[in-house]
């Protein structure tokens, strides 16, 4: 099976999930994914801006540093 070799990003983290119930499941998507794509052409990234349209989904700021920081922590763990 052939593998891409471009870089690839995936919006994991959308704005309506909390964080914390995530965090396993998105680790075990990545690797999921990294069967298909080298693990080093993969990125994480919350999703595009923080909201799922316009109106979206409101976000204080402390809430999207948390998600920031949320997506640190599995990018650490991932790709160390």
């Amino acid at each position: 099976m052939s593998t891409i070799q471009t870089p690839y990003r995936y919006d994991f983290v959308g704005s309506f999930l909390r964080p914390q119930a995530l965090k396993e499941a998105i680790i075990k998507r990545i690797h999921e994914a990294a069967k298909y794509i080298p693990l080093d052409r993969l990125y994480l990234s919350p999703q595009c801006g923080f909201a799922s349209c316009e109106i979206g989904n409101k976000l204080t700021e402390e809430e999207q540093w948390a998600k920031l920081k949320f997506v640190k922590e599995i990018a650490e763990e991932v790709w160390g």
